[in-house]
């Protein structure tokens, strides 16, 4: 078990309210599924558990898991409702019932305003990623739904920090909860950290392309301070040829879905992203972390670089720096309890070298669940006759009007053509790299 597991766990089965401080990656959401699983009766079709989550990536995820988990139990049905997707389906979903229900504040205080979704069984409330959804502003939507749930129930809160907002919601809506805590999920040796001053006149771009080709990761993400800054650095390296994709908050749903497909499948080697955004992202062998700013607080940069050497893998962790800042950095080493020396940049001579790719690249077909198409028949198509190696397919990932397949990039062009001139079940359609 993982160090949040073995301290939430025997509370949360004792039927405790519980709050859970650990980051992304800490297997908090196998903890919680766990302990509702544990008490769910699934002979009452009745909507027993709900999980509230900031974003419709994080639902899908943990309703995921929570099936994974589940699949031993018989005829057990976990709903996912969020908002960006249409209304009506979801109402007629619920009207066959369900026992978890996995949403977004926004979407499930709609319901319970509509009377489509009815929690007088409520047995369990989870929040999950709770300082997010304060920090997006679900904290009116999260009180409304407490209004409609039954007072006698587990309350379980997980948070990757702990600010006052967190205390104070705590305060209202729990019963004498355990507090569990855990700082680290992996030893430091697992994360090398390196720290660079740069000078006053120095290019802080320059220094960021020097360690991208440097240390030629896979897949990094660099953090940046400000939407609009986000946006730039990844416009920059960009036109300089890497792989890379931004995450900030004023991104379309449909654009924000894009980034996140090409950077997990692999095909942008390169996430630029600010904390608020960056939160909750489940991203497995992430290589480096870059800090194009050092963090305002040393909590976030724990949190920030806490994302690589996952899972007994070796990760790097890079902050840049101006001299004013040194206040920070001496914060810091107080807070990790360590030094760490300052490094020389790499030399300007890696600009010469060629851009390294990512290894994937993505195709969107313009057809999905509504036309029943299913990942197999993608693969099928791929895979099939003069078609390319199943090897060379990576993630294919099905929505209701569209669907990405990540194929490696040497067999790009290949995927292309199987793919617009065969026909997908009995029908032909557009299919483009992005």
């Amino acid at each position: 078990m993982t160090p949040i597991q073995a301290q939430s766990l025997p509370p949360i089965l004792d039927g405790k309210d519980v709050i859970a401080q650990g980051k992304t990656g800490s297997g908090k959401t196998a903890a919680f599924t766990l302990g509702l699983l544990e008490k769910l009766d699934v002979k009452r079709f009745r909507v027993q558990t709900l999980v509230l989550c900031p974003t419709r990536e994080l639902a899908d995820q943990v309703a995921n898991e929570i099936r994974k988990l589940a699949r031993t139990i018989h005829n057990i049905k976990v709903l996912t409702l969020c908002g960006g997707m249409p209304f009506g389906p979801q109402a007629g979903s619920l009207e066959h019932g369900a026992h978890i229900i996995v949403g977004t504040p926004g979407r499930i205080e709609d319901h319970l305003n509509r009377a489509t979704l009815k929690l007088n069984d409520l047995t369990t409330l989870v929040l999950d990623e709770a300082d997010r959804m304060l920090d997006m502003g679900f904290q009116d939507a999260i009180d409304a739904i407490i209004d409609h749930i039954p007072k006698q129930r587990q309350t379980l809160l997980f948070s990757a920090t702990y600010p006052e907002q967190i205390e104070s919601i705590a305060k209202r809506i729990m019963h004498k909860p355990v507090v569990v805590k855990t700082t680290e999920t992996h030893d430091n040796t697992s994360i090398q950290q390196f720290l660079f001053q740069i000078d006053d006149n120095q290019d802080r771009l320059t220094a960021l392309r020097l360690l991208l080709q440097q240390y030629r990761p896979e897949s990094a993400v660099v953090f940046c301070n400000t939407k609009k800054e986000t946006q730039e650095v990844a416009d920059e390296l960009s036109h300089c040829g890497f792989c890379t994709v931004a995450l900030h908050g004023d991104l379309e749903q449909r654009e924000r879905d894009q980034t996140l497909i090409r950077f997990a499948n692999k095909s942008a080697s390169i996430l630029v992203a600010t904390d608020v955004a960056a939160r909750g992202l489940d991203i497995d062998a992430l290589d480096a972390v870059i800090n194009y700013h050092i963090a305002h607080d040393p909590e976030v940069h724990l949190h920030r670089i806490g994302r690589t050497g996952r899972a007994g893998s070796q990760g790097i962790a890079c902050t840049l720096y101006y001299e004013k800042e040194q206040h920070k950095i001496a914060q810091l080493e107080t807070y990790l309890e360590q030094n760490i020396e300052p490094q020389s940049l790499p030399p300007l001579t890696l600009l010469k070298k060629p851009i390294y790719k990512a290894t994937m690249t993505t195709l969107q077909i313009d057809g999905g669940k509504k036309q029943k198409l299913r990942p197999g028949d993608i693969l099928g198509a791929l895979t099939g006759e003069n078609g390319i190696n199943g090897n060379e397919v990576g993630k294919i990932k099905v929505y209701s009007t569209w669907s990405y397949v990540a194929v490696r990039r040497e067999a790009a062009k290949t995927a292309l053509n199987k793919l617009r001139e065969g026909k997908l079940k009995g029908r032909s359609f557009r299919v483009r790299q992005i």
